[in-house]
């Protein structure tokens, strides 16, 4: 049997991969085609962390962990005969998609990259859902990290996965209305769209991750060798907000809050990202449920200014001395917002919280102290005033996360 990990080069597709390797027996295939690098590389940035190339990964996988049950094809998802080799090959009895273009001020640049990441995105996955149908895997488990982000930021609190809509008397359980605010975002809310229709034509088994904001440069695998590090962005275009207000600090510079900062985002650290998505993998195939699920992977909701001040305070621990600033707020938006969003399903799943923030940016600042002297050197890719008239100014801070690469 195997388990097929997509986006595997990837932020969260890596120690997922890594965590699911050294819990079976089982072949597990990893798929990636290094777009996530190229993106990168590409705004002009870099990983803060050395990543390893694959085969000095997967060396170090069997030599620090024993896993000789990992391998790697490097291939591009977006293309069907791909796609339909790999399944007929592998046969996998689950499959952890996160391959994805991840990031939404990525593709709010022009129409040329709103339309690569439409078509990557969406692309790959019918691929995945129409191959299970087309080589007779139906029973296969497949398992996808799409966003909280498809929410929106609705007033009222967010149920994890459908609504019950009443009209004129009558009401229904309905999937939640696609609130996506980038070309990226609707990428997941078409996603979870045409998971819901494999399901119901196809029987495919679903699960639907709903990765929040993920945050935090390593988990209990990654942390035992430097080759076994998963990449750690910090840039505007694909690091998350907490990972680029820790590169203002360490870069010495002052986190910069707009307006009152009190709206409020779903986090989630990177351990216990891993954590919900390898059980689902590993989930025995006559105990784990034959539904469309939805899973809203977030433990909690923090506002703005709550991470600035803990990463300042968390700083403090360092010798760093950091400020926070209030600075008047560009966007229209709610400064006050107090987003709840419930993830019941998920936290029995990962039986509750395992990291906490404060150790999350604890962890976060001790990495990128290593790292200094590569993450000054791009301080032009982080810095709000360098980037305050960049045409992408505004920024959902939802980038999964978790990519034909890896989707975050």
């Amino acid at each position: 049997m195997s388990i097929l990990v997509t986006g595997a080069d990837g932020y969260i597709g890596w120690p997922t991969a890594l965590r699911i390797a050294t819990q079976t027996t089982d072949r597990v295939v990893l798929v990636d085609n290094f777009a996530r690098r190229e993106w990168v590389e590409s705004v002009g940035s870099t990983s803060a962390v050395p990543v390893a190339e694959m085969d000095d990964r997967l060396a170090a996988a069997e030599e620090i962990h024993g896993c000789t049950n990992l391998s790697f094809v490097r291939e591009d998802l977006t293309d069907k005969a791909t796609v339909d080799r790999l399944l007929s090959i592998h046969e996998p009895t689950a499959i952890v998609h996160t391959a994805a273009q991840p990031s939404a001020p990525y593709s709010q640049i022009n129409g040329e990259r709103a339309n690569y990441t439409q078509h990557n995105n969406l692309q790959a996955t019918r691929n995945l859902l129409w191959g299970l149908h087309e080589q007779g895997l139906e029973d296969t488990h497949f398992i996808e990290t799409t966003t909280t982000g498809v929410y929106g930021a609705p007033e009222f609190p967010i149920p994890e996965g459908g609504a019950t809509m009443e009209h004129r008397g009558e009401s229904d359980d309905v999937p939640f209305p696609a609130m996506a605010g980038s070309w990226y975002h609707l990428t997941k809310s078409h996603d979870a769209a045409n998971m819901r229709l494999a399901h119901t034509q196809f029987d495919v088994p679903i699960s639907d991750v709903r990765t929040a904001i993920t945050y935090g440069t390593e988990t209990a695998e990654t942390a035992a060798d430097p080759r076994l590090a998963t990449r750690f962005d910090f840039d505007y275009y694909f690091g998350v907000v907490v990972h680029r207000f820790c590169a203002q600090a360490v870069a010495g510079y002052p986190m910069t809050v707009y307006g009152k900062g009190e709206q409020r985002k779903p986090f989630i650290a990177l351990e216990d990202a891993v954590e919900g998505l390898a059980r689902l993998a590993l989930a025995d195939p006559d105990s784990r449920p034959d539904d469309h699920v939805v899973y809203n992977q977030v433990t909690r909701a923090i506002s703005i200014v709550e991470i600035a001040e803990t990463i300042a305070d968390v700083a403090g621990e360092f010798d760093l001395d950091v400020a926070v600033e209030h600075f008047e707020n560009p966007r229209e938006e709610d400064e006050t917002h107090k987003m709840e969003i419930e993830n019941d399903r998920y936290a029995d799943l990962i039986d509750g919280q395992s990291t906490t923030f404060e150790e999350g940016v604890r962890d976060i600042l001790g990495t990128l102290i290593d790292y200094q002297d590569t993450v000054e050197a791009h301080e032009d890719r982080f810095l709000p005033g360098v980037l305050a008239d960049d045409e992408t100014a505004e920024t959902d801070d939802d980038a999964e996360s978790p990519i034909a690469s890896e989707g975050e």
